[in-house]
């Protein structure tokens, strides 16, 4: 009872990568939450430029069509920490989205907690999203995203109640993305690049979508956050404490991989998934343990009624000359007012299936 109410790991500038094996930074600590060491900094949206919120900003319409290939290198909704599954480079995803950079950063700044994008929009479709990310770009250009939010903007003012847009309507909407505790070094640049797909953390909208954004009243705000002495007071934390690791004899080593690949001739592209976690055997038991899901999303060309997800799952237990197995695929696709599932479960003992079952559901694409 005697620690801070939040103790938060405070991640230093990395340059982008799918995984890493050590994230610098250090332990910072706030003694309540919300705290008042929070203080905001705005900045207005202008054409390509992110300007601090107190300059004249012209109001334009920009406007944005995304192609489906902006998210193919966000990595995982929630990383596995097992293997490639972070977001990597994000110049390439920048090139099918609406770039901010700021000026270089005459000095260093800290962020904790959510920073959040106001836009003023209109969009020519009344079933639409925008995707909102945070990157540090470094003086070499690589972006690092830093963190991302998500909206359906027919939730725009209730997730209970959506609303189509209309097409003639000027809206603003608030996007809040994912708390983060963040060193922007100095001499690097904050960007703000924004989309209308993210695919596949986000399913895309019916159709293709064109939103236009204005500049000068949209805005980014961030939660800065000065150092504070009594960070440098916190007292150490102890060893960790868990209960001893089963023994195990690996039999079969893990495998993980994520690789996009592009047919140009199709103008096709799938992301391919490989969680494997291998085959092990329990010592003490004599029990082997298989482990392994293989994903797949495609889409071709700008054909969102192409766009596919697709999973296969093996779980396998085996002991001597007996030996159980289920394996299972579903598939997800949709149409302009649909969703379609597809799935199969079937079940082994031994090279007998003992059991298959097969689902086929259609759901309607409500405000989706």
């Amino acid at each position: 009872m005697d620690e801070p109410m939040l103790r938060v790991w405070m991640q230093n500038s990395v340059p982008p990568t799918t995984y890493y094996d050590v994230r610098p930074g250090r332990w910072i600590a706030e003694p309540s939450w919300p705290s008042t060491n929070i203080q905001p900094l705005q900045y207005s949206l202008a054409p390509a430029r992110l300007v601090p919120a107190q300059a004249q900003i012209p109001e334009s319409p920009l406007t944005i069509q995304s192609p489906l290939s902006v998210g193919l290198f966000a990595g995982k909704w929630c990383s596995y920490a097992a293997g490639p599954d972070l977001a990597h480079d994000q110049r390439e995803e920048d090139g099918g989205a609406l770039v901010f950079d700021s000026a270089p950063l005459q000095e260093p700044i800290e962020i904790l907690g959510a920073p959040v994008v106001e836009l003023d929009l209109m969009a020519n479709k009344p079933i639409a999203m925008v995707a909102a990310r945070l990157s540090d770009v470094a003086p070499d250009d690589k972006a690092t995203r830093v963190t991302y939010g998500l909206l359906n903007l027919t939730h725009r003012n209730s997730s209970e109640k959506p609303e189509h847009l209309e097409p003639t309507q000027r809206y603003r909407v608030r996007i809040q993305l994912n708390d983060v505790a963040q060193v922007f070094p100095r001499g690097h640049r904050l960007r703000v690049a924004l989309s209308t797909s993210y695919w596949p953390l986000a399913w895309p909208p019916p159709e293709p979508v064109r939103l236009s954004i204005f500049t000068g009243s949209s805005t980014l705000t961030l939660p800065t956050r000065q150092p504070q002495e009594s960070d440098d007071d916190l007292s150490p934390f102890g060893e960790p404490e868990g209960a001893p690791p089963l023994g195990k004899t690996l039999v079969e080593p893990e495998h993980h991989n994520w690789k996009v690949t592009r047919d140009l001739a199709k103008d096709e592209s799938t992301l391919e998934v490989v969680n494997d976690k291998g085959t092990y055997r329990l010592d003490e038991i004599d029990l082997e343990v298989q482990n392994k899901t293989t994903e797949w999303y495609t889409y071709q060309a700008d054909n969102f009624e192409s766009v596919r997800g697709e999973t296969l799952c093996i779980r396998r237990f085996r002991r001597k000359d007996w030996s159980v197995k289920t394996v299972t695929r579903t598939v997800l696709t949709s149409t302009a007012n649909h969703f379609h599932i597809l799935a199969d479960l079937d079940a082994y003992e031994g090279d007998k299936r003992v059991y298959c079952q097969s689902w086929d559901k259609t759901i309607p694409r409500d405000y989706v």
